[in-house]
């Protein structure tokens, strides 16, 4: 399922970051997170066999959530997410080459940026969805202020340091979730 899918579904504002996640255990958590409401997953490249998890989760529940992969930094691990029929693809930097072949390959990127002008290289190079990383070291005032210059069809997600306790300041300065 694309993310645009899921969140046009209201689905809750949280990205599940399963880092560290082994194959035979994948399943059983992202099945737990899905049954707790969670419809979108993502499996950090420096999880062990992370494309096994990655596909083993999008064969279960790819049809009713967003499943995609963390820490995608080259090419090749573009290729390696496309294969595995997962959708999201998050980094942590704009590096806009990985962009463009994520978008080659019917993937929704989402990069990290930490400054306004590496926003709009990241909406430059083509994507509508940001994350600020790490936003532990920002404040949801940092947020607003980029959030207030961001065209509006661009979402910015707060990733790194966020939670239940900080959930609604991050969405009230502008974060389409965490």
């Amino acid at each position: 399922m694309k993310l645009d899918e899921v969140l046009d579904h209201n689905a809750p504002p949280i990205i599940a970051i399963l880092r560290g996640i082994r194959p035979d255990e994948s399943v059983d958590i992202a099945s737990a997170l899905f049954d707790s409401g969670i419809r979108i997953i993502e499996v950090p490249l420096n999880s062990p066999q992370a494309f096994d998890s990655i596909c083993l989760i999008q064969k279960a529940l790819g049809n009713h959530a967003c499943i995609g992969a963390g820490t995608v930094l080259d090419s090749l691990a573009v290729e390696g997410l496309a294969k595995t029929g997962a959708d999201l693809m998050v980094t942590p930097n704009t590096q806009a080459s990985v962009i463009a072949q994520a978008l080659a390959c019917g993937l929704t990127p989402v990069p990290g940026f930490v400054t306004p002008t590496e926003a709009f290289a990241a909406i430059a190079a083509g994507a509508k969805h940001l994350k600020l990383f790490p936003s532990s070291a920002f404040t949801p005032g940092y947020l607003k202020a980029i959030c207030e210059v961001l065209p509006k069809h661009v979402s910015v997600w707060a990733v790194g340091g966020t939670g239940a306790s900080n959930l609604g300041e991050w969405i009230a300065a502008g974060s389409r979730g965490i």
